[in-house]
Parts: structure tokens; sequence; C-alpha cells
């Protein structure tokens, strides 16, 4: 499975995530907008994940809670701007433990020769945050998300797709 692509370029208020699933399109979007299935590959595999809301509609609200065993709590929300059923999402992002570090995200779902291509953008408010979510575990954890979402889609689909 390859791992996602990151581009961050110097001085940019932006990074790009790409990333390449052997799955249709249709069933990458589900899986990525649905409050059912987001809580078995969000986040961390040894952290359990709590959907306290998703409305997967432009002006609905999102928020998730991840969980360790030791009790602690980290909560992210957000708002959904657009979707446009299975090619986009636009919603903002925030990490509550940071109140007012806010990320614009754009997620595409394009068709590719195996299957699908999705496209993350984010636009953050300063270069400050960006790098400062560059300096975290981002990358480690957004490879786990993406081979957790991997797997998920390989289990929903017939042997052979």
């Amino acid at each position: 499975m390859a791992k996602l692509s990151l581009v961050a370029a110097a001085q940019q208020h932006s990074m790009v995530i790409t990333h390449t699933f052997n799955a249709p399109r249709e069933l990458v979007f589900k899986l990525m907008t649905d409050p059912q299935t987001i809580a078995q590959w969000w986040g961390p595999p040894s952290l359990s994940l709590t959907v306290a809301k998703m409305e997967p509609w432009s002006g609905g609200n999102w928020q998730y809670l991840l969980h360790d065993t030791q009790g602690n709590e980290w909560a992210f929300h957000g708002v959904y701007h657009s979707i446009v059923v299975p090619l986009q999402t636009i919603y903002t992002y925030e990490w509550e433990g940071q109140p007012g570090h806010v990320s614009l995200e754009t997620v595409t779902f394009e068709h590719h020769e195996t299957g699908t291509k999705v496209t993350s953008t984010s636009v953050f408010q300063s270069i400050e945050d960006r790098d400062a979510m560059l300096v975290s575990e981002m990358q480690a954890d957004g490879d786990q998300k993406m081979e957790r979402l991997a797997k998920l889609l390989a289990d929903l689909q017939p042997p052979g797709i």
C-alpha cells in the first residue's frame, strides 16, 4: 500500500496530501462522509473515536472525540461549507485544545486508473499554524488513518475489484 504524499512548500499557508485507494470513488466518498464508518478508520489505532456530531451537508457541523485507555480525550470540530457527492467536501477543522487555529480543508475525489485519488488541501491562517501541524505526528497519524481506511475499503469490496 502506498503511503500518502504530503507537499508543503516553504513560506506557504497550505499543504496538500494525496492518496490513491484501490476502490471506486463512490465508496471512498461514502466511507469518508458517513458517521457510521468514520470511527472505524479516523485517528490513530491506539485511540478510540466517538462521533459526537456529523452532519455531512452544507452548513452541517461535525465533532469527533478521541479517547485513550487512561480516560484522556481530544476533541476536534468544524463546519461543512460544501459537499458535492461524490466529488468534493469543503469544511473547517479545529482542535479544541488550541481554539482559534482553524484550517479550511478541501478534499477532492477523482477517478484514477487504480481506483480513487483523494487530494486534501489544507489552508491555515498562518505559516506558523501550518508549520506546527507539520512538526506534529500528523504524517504518521495520516499514514495510519489511510492504511485503516484502505483496509476497510478492501474488506467491503468483493475479491478482484
